[in-house]
């Protein structure tokens, strides 16, 4: 990634945990960081299952097969619910900050990992809204079909360790995966946005 040091770039990460990461990367390339907030859909008997994800605008990304047998109203209220979270991180995140420009410049979205490669899906939609010139993922774990839909979806995937056999989720890869607060998010963001 050292090639677009310098460069016309913004680093987008994936709150919570993705913007510890994107931190790094921004740092490292000189760059500015903003986020794209991502929220999963969970199924309803197994919330931390995603059926679908959102982002603050645009259409839901839903896992058709999973999605068909649930009731239509609970769906269209978790996808609102969802929505309205994401809205609510980027005030109490950003203070009311516009969001960087991406437009002919390269966007690099970046998260912590991938697990089913949903909230990605989201996310890259999004992204690709803002009309950059290059879009590239950069995540330190993705399991390997996950990674292959992905890197189908951008110009460039970075990814350090493509799991065929995934362990089934991003934080079994670390040594200490804590929760990351939003006090830290807020933390990191304002250290890219003084001045």
């Amino acid at each position: 990634m050292a090639g677009y040091k310098n460069k016309p770039v913004v680093v987008y990460g994936l709150p919570r945990g993705g913007v510890v990461v994107a931190a790094e990367v921004a740092r490292a390339l000189n760059a500015p960081l903003d986020l794209i907030i991502a929220r999963k859909i969970g199924h309803t008997f197994h919330p931390e299952y995603a059926v679908g994800a959102v982002t603050e605008v645009g259409d839901p990304v839903l896992n058709e097969a999973e999605t068909v047998s649930i009731d239509k109203k609970w769906l269209e209220n978790a996808i609102k619910q969802e929505r309205e979270e994401a809205n609510r991180r980027r005030k109490a995140y950003l203070h009311g900050q516009p969001p960087r420009s991406a437009k002919h410049k390269t966007a690099i979205l970046v998260d912590d990992g991938i697990a089913t490669g949903l909230t990605f899906k989201a996310a890259i939609e999004e992204l690709k809204a803002k009309k950059p010139a290059k879009t590239v993922v950069a995540v330190p774990v993705a399991p390997d079909d996950a990674a292959a839909e992905i890197e189908a979806e951008v110009d460039e995937l970075v990814c350090l360790l493509r799991e065929k056999y995934y362990l089934g989720a991003v934080g079994a890869y670390y040594e200490y995966f804590e929760q990351t607060e939003d006090d830290e998010v807020i933390d990191i963001l304002s250290e890219f946005n003084d001045g």
